[in-house]
């Protein structure tokens, strides 16, 4: 008859747990070794009837009690745990470890390691046991990998007011001491970071017309009836022009009554005078974006002239 793994200490019964500290309360190295654990991680155990994590913050608590009171997550996992816009999906996001010298990152298959300068740690605790480096120095430490334009998305993200991540003063003065990395990826991003896009789409459409030739849009700008009633907000405006490119992000497809409201908006926009032009998430792809000569026509229509500057 198969023998039944003795129970473990109360404290290891939920979630992941060290090796460590399991044998500093006594569990045996053939318990530890037994058929109910796996081991997710070198140096850690969890149960093997659990499902492996897939979000990006089950993947960390998971890893979490591995990690020595100098080591904290950083670069992209940081910036994802504090809810930025990242590239990439929440499952594909790699899980990166950082500490300051004169310590050592881990060396662990799965995770990504790094050794920082010496430096005076600035981590918050987002949860329990989970460190987490600060979204300014998470930026920078990103921009190893990430694009110009993903910086750029992720900085409007950070500075916006309702966010209250970083300010624009905040990512200038960590270049500023840190330095910038990749041909100045860094300083080229922060040219481009505006406040009040509230949407990875909104800045991809902004960076999209910009690059294509085309004025820079303002942002949220309100619009009001003849009476003062207020009719909308537009994302992006060319207000000389009386011309509103908005991204749509088709997030509410599904939601009939949305769409209906949205029907609703767009149709009050135009009847007070503005040429909407509505952007959709392929008008943004590709080496030439469809969206440039959508805004382009529009423009042209109500007078716009290559050369204008607004």
């Amino acid at each position: 008859m198969a023998r039944i793994p003795s129970q473990l200490p109360p404290a290891l019964r939920a979630g992941s747990f060290s090796v460590a500290e399991a044998r500093r309360l006594g569990v045996s190295p053939r318990r530890l070794g037994a058929s109910d654990l796996a081991q997710p991680y070198r140096g850690l155990r969890t149960s093997a009837s659990a499902d492996a994590p897939t979000a990006l913050l089950e993947r960390c608590l998971e890893y979490a009690p591995r990690m020595s009171p100098d080591q904290f997550y950083s670069g992209e996992t940081a910036l994802a745990l504090h809810g930025v816009p990242t590239p990439r999906f929440d499952g594909r996001i790699p899980i990166h470890v950082a500490t300051h010298r004169p310590h050592y990152p881990p060396r662990i298959a799965g995770i990504e390691r790094h050794r920082l300068q010496r430096r005076e740690p600035a981590w918050s605790e987002s949860a329990p046991g989970l460190r987490v480096e600060s979204p300014v120095r998470a930026w920078r430490q990103a921009a190893q990998t990430w694009t110009h334009d993903d910086l750029v998305i992720a900085a409007d993200h950070m500075i916006l007011p309702a966010n209250g991540l970083a300010t624009l003063d905040e990512l200038r003065d960590e270049v500023r001491l840190m330095g910038d990395l990749r041909g100045g990826v860094l300083a080229s991003a922060i040219r481009h970071v505006r406040v009040g896009a509230e949407s990875p789409g909104e800045t991809r459409l902004r960076l999209v017309l910009v690059r294509g030739g085309l004025p820079e849009p303002d942002l949220n700008h309100d619009i009001y009836d003849d009476h003062g009633t207020h009719i909308a907000r537009l994302d992006q405006a060319y207000v000389r022009y009386r011309v509103a490119p908005e991204y749509d992000g088709r997030v509410h497809a599904e939601d009939v009554g949305q769409f209906r409201r949205d029907a609703d908006r767009w149709e009050a926009i135009r009847a007070a005078g503005w040429r909407h032009v509505r952007i959709l998430a392929h008008h943004v792809r590709g080496p030439a974006p469809r969206a440039v000569s959508l805004v382009r026509e529009a423009l042209l229509e109500r007078g716009w002239r290559p050369g204008d500057s607004s």
